[in-house]
């Protein structure tokens, strides 16, 4: 009869069917990363799971419409499947730069820079000359000095040069954008080297074509990383008589040290320096006066909110010049991120947007104001053209274009979940704070006086964030009957430095106490069911889960993705970039070695008991497999249940869209097998999993 209320079904919690299968979180994805304009065309880079999790270049002409640089993907592997990444600090990032419809990437293949020029049938070119092992120059923010050479950052691997040093050397080197006819005699010149690590080049536009360029990077040294210190530092590139960059002049130091992290430099149409310091205990936007002195861009010494973040990867951006000395930045308060405007007299003020996410800003060429990478709690991210409202009436405000349609899901936005930020006492009196997002499914009703499973989600890093925006990773627990909670732990970033530095010397125990108060508090507030913890993380994140399984009772089943089971191993072999981490982390190493020990899972098997599924990528250069197959050796030994599943040719994250759905589908069995319920999904038991019935 018309009117009358729809039946919906009771169901136990994990029991919900959901249209929101492993599968659909794959079909037709592409995380969008880095954005950039080209006169009126916008650029952005996409990672398809569907296409062995390769990063495509595709453009957008002012007419609309999208075009992919390289040719489709052949899952033969017989084609040339190019792919826009670096291996640059193992994280990438950076890859790719676009300049009068040129094209320069890195090839993740062989990580030879490539030239694509336009209506040459977007064939790449090499331009930089292969390497003396393979893969063994690799190079990140290709930026244009000028109209025939670019200056990035060479990462150098040479066996030669990796026994000199001791590890591989970082270095600024300038590279001729001209095809070289198979002569590379002059195609890469070093310019920077001696710091352990070199970043985020930036080329001043008002420099004269006949004379020296000046340039910016940041640098910082073992054992920082780049959220403890670094220095900001300009110089100018002296030119040989034929113009090739010859050497480093004049070089200063202008910002920042051991206790002062500074990101993003960049300059203005007028020459003007501005770059993100932290020196206030919050990233906020300076600039360098003509006199040599700084100061901040936001009147009044700036705000308490992130405008600037920590350096994972290269190609990230949170400022963006406007006109007429008006920036736009990226604000981050209480788990989420706003737009702002701050105009020339050093005023602050936010832009309404729907964003609860925003990735990267950018100036948006000859078309828009700004381009963005941006999504919310119901619109995964996804490249966005700005155009910010003149002063006066509502100013500031602005709207924004979609430049890549939403992909089509089969469902709409009334499955999602959307986030609460939180704040909950943890221990020593710390304050922490997380996204909490309940379970959701319109199509069925919870068991009256039921309380759900809860899935504590540990950010990687540890030096990040959760994010605020659509992730079907989130929605498919939610959808399923579970609450989920994104814990931003002390060490998180988002929070000022502060918290962030919460976790020096106390990683193992600060994260994993926020962690467990984050369940305690939801099991207190009646949002969980108490018997029904579980707790996941990747990376670092897998670390704080399995030393909560280990050195705590609070959770009753964990997945470590990828995760860090013995810290003393991680220290002995790991990549540069993260080779010394551990000693803000944890200590010194092999000084601290009894604390490494104190805090590693694989020490202390003795303290397993809740059941755990680990999940390893074979190629991982971050968490090599053996830190896996250590855990797993021991909770065999002990007879704890538990399952393992390697992915043949994955590195550190899953990019493979078969790996992706198995995973996650493996994850949600073992859950059903641990707190007794079954998923309405059909789903493959795990081969070898041992005490799950």
């Amino acid at each position: 009869m018309t009117g009358m209320p729809e039946h919906k079904p009771t169901l136990p919690f994990g029991e919900w069917p959901s249209p929101i299968t492993a599968a659909r979180l794959v079909e037709g994805a592409a995380g969008v990363g880095e954005i950039r304009a080209d006169g009126d065309d916008v650029w952005w880079n996409e990672q398809r799971p569907g296409e062995g999790g390769r990063y495509q270049l595709v453009r957008w002409s002012s007419g609309g419409h999208r075009h992919d640089l390289f040719p489709p993907w052949d899952p033969t592997g017989e084609g040339s499947n190019w792919n826009a990444r670096t291996a640059v600090m193992e994280y990438g990032g950076g890859a790719w730069g676009v300049r009068d419809g040129v094209v320069v990437f890195a090839n993740w293949a062989d990580q030879r820079l490539y030239r694509v020029d336009p209506g040459r049938g977007s064939v790449p070119v090499p331009i930089t000359p292969e390497p003396p092992v393979a893969r063994g120059h690799r190079y990140s923010e290709p930026t244009w000095l000028d109209d025939d050479w670019l200056i990035c950052v060479r990462e150098n691997h040479d066996p030669a040069v990796v026994a000199e040093h001791g590890e591989a050397v970082n270095e600024l080197v300038a590279v001729s954008t001209a095809r070289p006819e198979g002569q590379y005699h002059q195609a890469v010149r070093v310019l920077v080297s001696g710091p352990d690590f070199v970043h985020s080049p930036a080329v001043d536009p008002t420099s004269p074509q006949a004379g020296p360029t000046r340039i910016a990077w940041i640098q910082w040294d073992h054992p920082r990383m780049p959220w403890d210190g670094t220095e900001l530092v300009v110089a100018e590139v002296t030119r040989a008589v034929d113009r090739i960059p010859s050497e480093i002049a004049t070089q200063e130091v202008v910002a920042g040290g051991p206790s002062e992290s500074v990101v993003q430099p960049g300059f203005l149409a007028d020459g003007t320096l501005v770059f993100c310091t932290d020196r206030t205990g919050w990233w906020n936007p300076w600039r360098a006066r003509g006199d040599g002195s700084v100061e901040p861009v936001i009147a009044g010494g700036g705000v308490e909110g992130e405008i600037g973040g920590p350096l994972w990867v290269g190609g990230l951006r949170w400022w963006a010049e406007l006109a007429d000395g008006y920036l736009l930045v990226i604000v981050r308060r209480d788990g989420g991120d706003a737009l702002a405007v701050i105009d020339p007299a050093g005023r602050l003020r936010e832009v309404d947007t729907f964003f609860s996410e925003i990735e990267q800003v950018v100036t948006g060429g000859t078309d828009h104001d700004a381009l963005v990478v941006a999504g919310s709690p119901t619109a995964e991210a996804a490249p966005y053209a700005i155009e910010v409202m003149e002063p006066g009436g509502d100013w500031p405000n602005c709207a924004t274009e979609r430049l890549r349609p939403h992909r089509e899901l089969g469902f709409d936005t009334e499955w999602f979940s959307a986030p609460t930020h939180i704040t909950f006492d943890s221990a020593g009196g710390r304050q922490a704070h997380a996204l909490f997002y309940p379970p959701k499914n319109p199509d069925v009703e919870p068991i009256d006086q039921a309380l759900p499973p809860l899935v504590v989600m540990i950010h990687g890093g540890p030096t990040s964030a959760a994010r605020n925006q659509l992730a079907l990773a989130k929605q498919f627990w939610t959808s399923r009957g579970f609450a989920v909670v994104d814990v931003n732990y002390g060490g998180s970033t988002g929070y000022g430095r502060p918290f962030r530095d919460l976790l020096q010397g106390a990683w193992g125990i600060v994260d994993v106490e926020d962690a467990a108060a984050a369940a305690e508090h939801l099991a207190k507030e009646g949002f969980a069911d108490r018997r029904h913890l579980a707790i996941r993380g990747g990376s670092a994140g897998g670390y704080t889960t399995l030393a909560a399984l280990c050195f705590h009772d609070a959770f009753k089943a964990g997945a470590s993705h990828y995760g860090v089971a013995d810290l003393s191993a991680l220290a002995a072999d790991t990549h540069k970039f993260e080779s010394r981490y551990l000693d803000g982390l944890v200590g010194p190493y092999p000084e601290a070695a009894a604390t490494y020990d104190e805090r590693s899972p694989i020490r202390h098997t003795d303290g397993f008991s809740a059941p755990l599924i680990v999940l390893q990528g074979s190629e991982d250069e971050v968490v090599p497999p053996s830190q896996a197959e250590m855990i797993v050796d021991a909770l065999a030994a002990k007879g704890i249940p538990h399952a393992y599943l390697l992915f043949e040719g994955e590195q550190h994250g899953f990019r493979k869209a078969e790996n992706i759905v198995r995973a996650l589908e493996a994850e949600l069995w073992f859950y059903g097998r641990v707190f007794g319920f079954t998923p309405a999904d059909p789903i493959e038991p795990v081969d070898g999993a041992v005490g799950l019935g």
